[in-house]
């Protein structure tokens, strides 16, 4: 969630101007008064210091007869009552009760009262506060309060600024039930914070008169309905923070018309505490298109940056369901340096007349049903670092006035129908891209070698086009993917729009963590060739798909060099070869696919592959064997026959030529007998003669 303090900024300013003045004006009444504090009001203190528990002093300075020369004590120097308690907790030093009971109602002159940062354990917020009618300051903010607000803090007439905010980071104990009707009768008030808490039901109409307010702050609850219209009646308002609730309704031109003070406006609904969907409550409606209305008196979202310049700058409406066209409204905005209406329902194309919003830095428009071409004249927008223009209908080739943006830090053109070459320009002028994102259009051609002078590219997706050709040696060249030097644009941190990329086989957003993710997504193209061994260099790469191609040759032998690789996939080619053993000594690896290929062998263990034990990561490569898959092999060298087979056909030709001697032998001493006893009279009388003389008679072995 994002920090609440952030939009606050001004709130924040003017807060510590009147604490440090009414320390100084209350400390120096302190030193130069004679005149001891009443004693109904130290035994209040005493009584109140009691019923806490001080583990780390901040009262000890709470002894004697004169409250007013104790510590976080101010007295009025002419009467001696109490006008100021600073008890301001933190994390080094708080006070803890479960019980604060009423001693401090005896303070009736009390006009300054802080006690936040400490932990009440869930104290409902005592009834006597609404006693106290002097009161122009009370803060409460991230003091663990619960229950509801009481009804008679509309008795606090002269109060100005009421901070009743909790943030879950300090508190489990937080506010709950509706904001009461009789917040309306604090004619005095100029700042109202209660976000973060769980406050439901609507914003009351009673907020209008509160004519005074300059800061509204309701973020972070659980509120419904829509803005009150009675809204529009606060001249003075500056800021407005309605984000994180469920409200829902149209933006109407009498929100604020009258507000011609108004600055900085956030009604993000994305987030809903109790599980709504953005698209049941999120503000909707098209967007006010009159020149005086509210999208040109400044109603600027909220950033979270320290440059003042840039505060007065941003205009967030991302996340609701706004329809219809882009306002033309917008383009007397020539001041914005962010404009950000991504996850909307706008249709339409981009208004010829955003022309002249030459200092835009950050232009968002994704996520929207927008349509027609990229329109030349954003590419004389000098400054621009972020154009993300994904998730649309656009269409057309890229036009060449694009290389004019040099300081181009992010191209996100993904999910549209762009189609045509990607230009060789890519590289050539623009040269700090770090993403660079056209997943799924309809680009042909093949990746253009310049973009390899992008040294500090730390995503490339091109995934789902028709490019052609092989993948480019010098990819291996990018510094960002091996040295794992991560950048941060300005303050894109801070927003909650919300890059994707195809990781661990399925579509995963990334918001404020885009900028650690090296990826590269080369999937479902018509790339030939081998891979590049020079990728197995990228060892800060996180994730390398190249998925459906036509790629061929080997899995390169040194892919265990990419130390940081996550997610692998090289499914769907024609890759052979056995699987490098070093794909072991991927540590970090937990999403692998290498199925349907021509790879064979034994598959490597050890190591982060013990645990990828599913089996359809293997299938479609016929001579694989080895777990996870049911086929085994004892032979590493070639598992698809047994070792007796194996030895049997190598000696095949062999034990043929064996058999062939033996037969030839017996052949030619059979037939050679035969032929000599044939021609040889003398050598048959001879023969016969021998088997005669050996006869032997049986008779005579006896």
């Amino acid at each position: 969630m994002r920090d609440q303090w952030g939009l606050g900024l001004q709130f924040i300013i003017v807060t510590i101007i009147m604490v440090a003045t009414t320390n100084t004006c209350l400390g120096a009444r302190n030193i130069n008064s004679t005149v001891a504090c009443f004693e109904h009001e130290r035994l209040a203190l005493l009584k109140f210091k009691h019923s806490v528990r001080d583990d780390y002093g901040m009262l000890s300075s709470w002894v004697g007869n004169d409250c007013c020369r104790w510590e976080r004590v101010m007295c009025d120097g002419a009467t001696g009552n109490v006008e100021s308690l600073h008890l301001r907790g933190d994390f080094g030093s708080y006070l803890l009760s479960k019980k604060m009971g009423t001693s401090l109602r005896e303070l009736r002159h009390i006009k300054y009262l802080d006690l936040s940062g400490n932990s009440f354990q869930g104290n409902r917020i005592p009834g006597f506060i609404g006693s106290l009618k002097q009161l122009s300051y009370l803060n409460l903010s991230n003091a663990c309060f619960s229950g509801i607000i009481p009804h008679n803090i509309g008795n606090l007439s002269n109060l100005k600024n009421l901070d009743l905010g909790s943030s879950p980071r300090y508190c489990y104990d937080r506010l709950i039930g509706s904001i009461p009707e009789s917040i309306g009768k604090l004619a005095a008030l100029t700042a109202l914070s209660l976000y973060g808490n769980k406050l439901s039901g609507t914003i009351p109409d009673s907020i209008g008169q509160l004519s005074k307010l300059q800061f509204l702050d309701v973020s972070s609850n659980r509120l419904i309905g829509s803005i009150p219209v009675s809204i529009g009646q606060l001249s003075k308002l500056s800021s407005l923070d309605v984000s994180y609730n469920s409200l829902e309704g149209e933006i109407y031109e009498s929100h604020f018309a009258n507000l011609s003070m108004f600055k900085e406006f956030n009604p993000f609904q994305d987030l809903c505490p109790h599980g709504c969907e953005r698209s049941h409550h999120s503000f909707h409606g098209s967007l006010p298109q009159q020149p005086s209305g509210p999208l040109t008196n400044l109603p600027n979202g909220v950033a979270n940056v320290d440059d003042e310049d840039f505060f007065e700058q941003v205009l967030y409406l991302q996340n609701n369901t706004f329809n219809e066209s882009i306002p033309r409204s917008l383009c007397k905005r020539t001041d914005l340096v962010y404009l950000d209406l991504s996850k909307n329902r706008l249709t339409g194309e981009i208004p010829k007349c955003f022309k002249n919003m030459q200092n835009l830095a950050f232009l968002r428009l994704s996520s929207n049903g927008l349509s027609g071409i990229i329109p030349s004249f954003i590419g004389h927008f000098s400054k621009l670092g972020s154009l993300n223009l994904n998730d649309n209908n656009f269409s057309g080739e890229l036009p060449a006035e694009l290389w004019n943006l040099s300081e181009l830090c992010v191209l996100d053109l993904g999910d549209n129908a762009f189609c045509g070459n990607i230009p060789e320009w890519i590289g050539e002028k623009i040269k700090s891209l770090r993403v660079f994102r056209l997943h799924k259009n309809n680009f042909t051609g093949g990746i253009p070698r310049s973009l390899c002078t992008n040294i500090d590219l730390q995503i490339l997706d091109v995934a789902h086009n028709s490019l052609t050709g092989t993948i480019p040696h010098c990819l291996g060249e990018l510094q960002g993917m091996r040295d794992g030097h991560y950048y941060g644009i300005g303050f894109s941190e801070s927003t909650e729009e919300g890059l994707v990329q195809v990781m661990k086989g399925s579509s995963l957003e990334y918001t404020n963590t885009w900028y650690y993710v090296n990826n590269i997504d080369l999937s479902s193209n018509k790339f030939v060739g081998e891979i590049p061994v020079e990728l197995t260099t990228l060892s800060e790469l996180v994730g390398l798909n190249l998925a459906n191609n036509h790629l061929s040759g080997g899995i390169p032998e040194d892919i265990g060099n990419m130390k940081a690789l996550n997610s692998l996939d090289l499914s769907g080619n024609e890759l052979g070869g056995m699987i490098p053993p070093s794909i072991a000594a991927l540590t970090f690896l937990s999403y692998l696919n290498l199925s349907n290929n021509n790879l064979s062998g034994q598959i490597p263990t050890g190591n982060q592959l013990q645990t990828l034990i599913d089996p359809s990561i293997y299938t479609g490569n016929k001579d694989l064997c080895g777990p996870p898959l049911p086929k085994n092999c004892s032979n590493p060298d070639d598992p698809t026959i047994t070792p007796n087979k194996k030895y049997e056909a190598a000696h095949e030709p062999n034990k043929v030529w064996f058999y062939v001697d033996i037969i030839c032998g017996y052949a030619t001493g059979f037939w050679g007998v035969i032929v000599v006893l044939m021609l040889k009279k003398q050598w048959r009388h001879k023969l016969f003669m021998f088997a005669e003389e050996s006869h032997i008679d049986p008779l005579k072995c006896k």
